[in-house]
């Protein structure tokens, strides 16, 4: 019975104690152990297993248990002393609560005291501030009824004073007192509903209307429109007139001053009619002349008549520019004929002159013509066409007595007026643009007579090729014609001017450039295989003089300062055209042109060189490969391709020392053009045998070193070739000596042969394999097997080590043609 009752016992004790997986969870943060008797799944055959687990460790049985019932006996300490401490905390806890709650209570008792005082204490304060207050609102309200008060008393008696002194004209006392009356009736405004404030307003609006009709009547007396102006001069009277004017309705002001513009310029419209001698551009000086006497006239009679925010003179100015304006265009389209070059361009820069005149004098301020626009200043650039703009005359520009490189200064970098006279002469712009056609087509044709008479330019070997001079001519003339253009007007004109210029960049190029550059036709010396057999020196002529070297280098260096020059001239076209015109400047086809004298002027230079080794490339493939005995120094032909190279080279290079990347173009053209005629003449040396190849492969050897070195050779300083010259000179002249090293390779066995053809020169053209053959001299019976195992070890790829080209080269190889192949080798070193 114990035994059970102590089962049921342990039963319940682990049905109480199943703590959910989250307690379980939290216990094990909060007390970290290792210890398997604290694991949420203990297992207590486990834990005795874990203590005995073999039948030896039961010896000790009685140790464990006693250090369990040791370790039972600490547990029932710590719980007990906590049970014993836990026994008062509740009652502690409760009368810690009581006490609390006492606390608050008194807390709100004096709370609700403080509050009952506070109310005691407000409704106290109102009844004393109760008198108070009203006695302030009616201090306020008096307050108001008194200031309406006097301005009603203000608003009737200025009235009534308004509009008596409106019968005498005293406007000196009108102009304040109006301003009075005005300011006191807004005060009135919410009143509007009382019949007598409304009688006081309309009397206002009476009194004004009355007044703008009195100063009009007044100044109409004054300034008649059809007679003179009143022989006393101005008057106080509208000096005070003019004040009043500017508080009444703008209309007013603004009638007062058209009417009085009428009257002061209605002498010019008769003095300066159409059918007048003074109408004429010759003359239009003197309509600027008497415009600024109006004006000193003006400021000395009326200056002070009219208040200065009125810009009376300013308005003045420009009602005259608006006239002269529609005056000038209405005459030019009757006169359109007689309008000449010199002539518009005298008028314009007259009256260029004229509005920068009103710039400085005038702020701009009245000007209301939207399509009036400011000048922006250019920004500052490294661009030969974005210097400042010349600040003198355009007279000096249209007469072509300025120096046009001399320092100029800076253009006023706003000017309001600008065009405000002169767009009239836009539509007329047409006759400029024909004179400028017409003077580029003489300018040009006066270049091709120059260079005829002149000749060639000397060549340069010091600094360059010299660009032709009259480049420079050309670029300075469509500079200046550009800034005058661009003064005269920034729309279709300088559309019109663009396509001119194209014009005329595209005839120097064909006429003075490519025109003039020497034919290939020319006659040569030649050479001839007995010359270069007997290795005479000097005998050779290159198919270009030296003044006809020079003429192209110059012609090429010409053509690429145009081709910078026209850039820079596109881009300040763009700047000084207007914004939606923009897309319309495009020299791109002038630029193409340019260069492509360029690539004809390389592609000359390489035909040059190149021809001049063609002789010695025949010879060449015209000797006896199979009668040479042994190996000597380089054969002529090499020695003549040297010399040709020699005296061609440097000369090139120094007539393109401005225009390097050119020179660096020329030397890859000669190699794409010189290394694969190399490769076909060789294929024509046929027969040729062992000691021949080896020549032949000295030959080549001595030639790659030559075009490693072409462009510095010649010089006192040496320059590291470009990567991209250097890759295409390794890679073709590599492909003659890989041919040579096949043709040495003895033939047989077959199959070794040709895979280190494949493998050498890594081509599947069976052709260039038949040549090989032939190089070899065998015969067509050879060959026609040796084609067909060609063709049958195409598609498998050489196997074998690195090293196996060169044991299949020397394992076949006699012993006599070994030592052969090391005296090439040798003589190699020694030359390198």
């Amino acid at each position: 019975m114990m035994e059970e009752e102590e089962l049921e016992f342990v039963e319940e004790l682990e049905a109480v104690l199943q703590l959910t997986p989250d307690v379980q969870l939290a216990i094990e943060q909060v007390f970290p152990s290792q210890d398997p008797l604290d694991r949420a799944d203990f297992n207590a055959v486990e834990y005795i297993n874990t203590l005995f687990p073999t039948e030896q460790s039961l010896a000790n049985i009685d140790e464990v248990v006693n250090k369990i019932r040791l370790k039972i006996r600490r547990l029932d300490d710590n719980i007990r002393t906590v049970v014993r401490g836990q026994t008062n905390v509740g009652q502690d806890g409760r009368q810690a609560l009581e006490e609390a709650q006492k606390a608050i209570q008194q807390l709100f008792g004096k709370i609700k005291d403080i509050k009952d005082k506070a109310e005691k204490s407000e409704q106290m304060v109102k009844e004393i501030t109760r008198d108070i207050k009203q006695l302030d609102h009616a201090k306020r309200h008096l307050t108001t009824s008194i200031t309406t008060l006097n301005h009603l008393h203000m608003l009737a008696g200025g009235v009534d004073s308004l509009e008596a002194m409106t019968r005498r004209r005293q406007y000196g006392e009108v102009a304040n007192l109006l301003q009075g009356v005005m300011n006191v009736l807004e005060h009135f405004h919410k009143y509007m509903g009382i019949p007598q404030i409304r009688q006081l307003s309309e009397r206002v609006k009476a009194a004004q209307t009355e007044l703008g009709q009195q100063i009009l009547a007044d100044f109409e007396e004054a300034f008649p429109s059809q007679g003179t102006k009143r022989p006393g001069g101005p008057s106080n009277v509208l000096r005070d007139a003019c004040q009043v004017a500017n508080i009444l309705d703008p209309r007013i002001k603004q009638e007062i001053i058209k009417k009085f513009i009428k009257q002061h310029l209605s002498e010019y419209l008769v003095l300066f009619q159409e059918n007048q001698d003074v109408a004429w551009l010759d003359k239009i000086d003197r309509r600027y002349a008497w415009v600024k006497r109006q004006l000193v006239d003006y400021e000395e009679k009326y200056g002070r008549m009219f208040p200065r925010e009125w810009y009376m003179a300013e308005r003045i100015a420009v009602e005259f520019c608006h006239i002269t304006r529609t005056e000038l265009a209405k005459i030019m389209r009757t006169r359109a004929k007689e309008i000449e070059v010199k002539l518009l361009l005298f008028a314009i820069q007259r009256t260029t002159n004229f509005e920068g005149f009103l710039a400085k004098r005038f702020s701009g301020c009245t000007l209301t013509d939207g399509t009036l626009k400011k000048l922006e200043s250019p920004p500052a650039s490294t661009n030969p066409f974005l210097e400042d703009e010349p600040a003198a005359e355009m007279e000096e520009l249209a007469l072509e007595k300025g120096d046009l490189e001399q320092p100029k200064k800076p253009k006023a970098p706003d000017n309001p007026f600008h065009g405000i006279v002169s767009k009239c002469f836009e539509p007329h712009l047409y006759v400029y643009i024909e004179s400028q056609d017409k003077n580029l087509g003489e300018l040009i044709d006066r270049f091709v007579a120059d260079f005829k008479a002149q000749g060639p330019p000397k060549p340069n070997t010091d600094e360059g090729g010299a660009v032709l001079p009259s480049c420079a001519d050309l670029f300075v003339y469509y500079k200046k014609c550009m800034v005058q253009c661009s003064q005269l007007s920034t729309g279709e004109p300088m559309i019109a001017l663009t396509t001119i210029f194209q014009k005329y960049l595209r005839e120097y190029a064909w006429k003075i450039l490519s025109g003039n550059l020497p034919k290939t036709t020319s006659s040569s010396g030649g050479l001839t295989i007995s010359s270069l057999l007997k290795e005479k020196e000097g005998s050779e002529a290159a198919k270009f003089t030296l003044e006809e070297l020079g003429l192209i280098c110059s012609i090429l260096s010409t053509a690429e300062y145009c081709l910078a020059t026209t850039q820079q001239l596109e881009e300040k076209l763009k700047e000084k055209v207007d914004v939606s015109l923009i897309e319309r400047i495009n020299l791109t086809g002038e630029m193409d042109t340019f260069s492509t004298v360029i690539s004809s002027s390389i592609q000359l230079l390489v035909q040059d060189l190149d021809a001049a080794c063609d002789p010695a490339l025949t010879a060449m493939s015209k000797m006896q490969w199979q009668n040479v005995e042994h190996v000597g120094d380089q054969s002529p032909y090499v020695t003549s391709v040297i010399l040709h190279i020699k005296q061609n080279v440097p000369i090139i290079r120094d007539n393109l020392a401005s225009t390097r990347k050119y020179f660096t173009q020329f030397c890859i053209k000669f190699a794409n053009s010189f290394i694969p005629k190399f490769i076909t003449h060789l294929f024509k040396c046929k027969p040729i045998s062992m000691v021949g190849a080896e020549q032949l492969l000295l030959d080549t050897h001595s030639l790659k070193m030559v075009l490693l070195d072409l462009p510095s050779i010649g010089s006192q300083v040496v320059r590291k070739a470009p990567a991209s010259y250097t890759k295409i000179v390794v890679k073709g002249m590599t492909r003659a000596e890989m041919i040579l090293k096949v043709v040495m390779a003895p033939h047989e066995p077959l199959v070794v042969f040709v895979d280190n053809y494949i493998k050498l020169l890594t081509d599947c053209n069976t052709e260039t394999f038949q040549k090989i053959l032939d190089m070899k001299g065998l015969k067509r019976s050879e060959q026609s097997s040796m084609l067909e195992l060609f063709r049958q070890r195409l598609p498998t790829p050489p196997s074998g080590p690195e090293g196996s080209s060169s044991l299949s080269l020397l394992a076949p190889t006699p012993e006599q043609e070994s030592s052969r192949i090391r005296k090439l080798e040798k003589l190699i070193k020694k030359r390198l």
